[in-house]
């Protein structure tokens, strides 16, 4: 059961996050502060920074970044100064959205996460779960996207024992899927505890967000799902092989075929 703390309802201020996947990985090495206009690095493992509108950015490597406070005109001008540092970006980024309240205590809401202050650790550990929330949203989307894609050829293998006919879509779903299968072998490893100071705090305030975005039974489900598409890439890859090699023993018995009623005709039935 997750451990929900209450939320004090009137004076709290509270200030919107964002957490956007923008690609597979993000380059950090040799960026400086100074090379993000106006901004002002408050941690650098994990790189936060404090921008010149006020507002707060972490950069993750595994290609997320996590606004904090930041206004919808800060935040374009600054994703655009990140450029090609994104490698293999999205076509579009993955965006999980939620506030951020100072209180008293410590916990979360719904998408509400309630902390005593902007600490360098606080932001540390909400920055980190944040940024692994939307990376495992992300994965499952993908994985998704790739059951369902299989799930047609699956359908018709089950109902007629035959792949489809349409052979270089099936070829293009395969290929897919299997690019998909590649990249999330590289998966953020959600369970990581981020460093932390040994205050208890801060580690306290990690698990309970890793216990409210449920990282533990996420990660588990989306190993399952990949060890399923494994499975079936790998049967439809024998059965295409399978397929190819009886399809061109069919070609070869032809051959052979045409060849001898070649020899025939021109043994028995040719003029002169």
């Amino acid at each position: 059961m997750t451990d929900i703390t209450p939320l004090r309802a009137t004076s709290e201020k509270r200030q919107s996050v964002r957490a956007l996947r923008l690609g597979r990985r993000l380059r950090l090495a040799g960026l400086e502060a100074a090379d993000l206009h106006q901004a002002e690095a408050i941690t650098t493992s994990p790189l936060i920074l404090r921008l010149g509108g006020g507002g707060i950015a972490a950069l993750l490597p595994y290609g997320t970044v996590v606004l904090i406070g930041v206004s919808q005109g800060e935040e374009e001008a600054f994703l655009q100064k990140l450029g090609d540092r994104v490698e293999s970006r999205l076509d579009a980024p993955v965006i999980v959205a939620s506030e951020i309240s100072i209180g008293t205590s410590e916990g979360i809401s719904g998408d509400i996460i309630t902390i005593r202050d902007l600490s360098p650790a606080r932001l540390v550990a909400v920055a980190d779960a944040l940024a692994k929330n939307v990376a495992l949203a992300f994965e499952e989307e993908e994985v998704r996207n790739v059951l369902e894609a299989l799930e047609p050829i699956a359908s018709d293998l089950a109902s007629s024992g035959q792949l489809p006919w349409k052979r270089r879509r099936m070829l293009r779903t395969v290929g897919h899927a299997l690019l998909t299968h590649h990249r999330l072998l590289e998966r953020v490893e959600v369970e990581e505890r981020p460093e932390l100071p040994n205050d208890g705090e801060t580690g306290r305030l990690h698990d309970r967000l890793a216990e409210a975005y449920h990282f533990k039974k996420r990660a588990k489900a989306l190993s399952r799902k990949l060890d399923a598409v494994e499975v079936m890439m790998t049967a439809l890859t024998e059965l295409i092989d399978a397929q190819r090699g009886i399809r061109l023993e069919t070609m070869i018995v032809l051959l052979i075929m045409l060849e001898i009623s070649v020899y025939l005709y021109d043994l028995f039935l040719r003029p002169g």
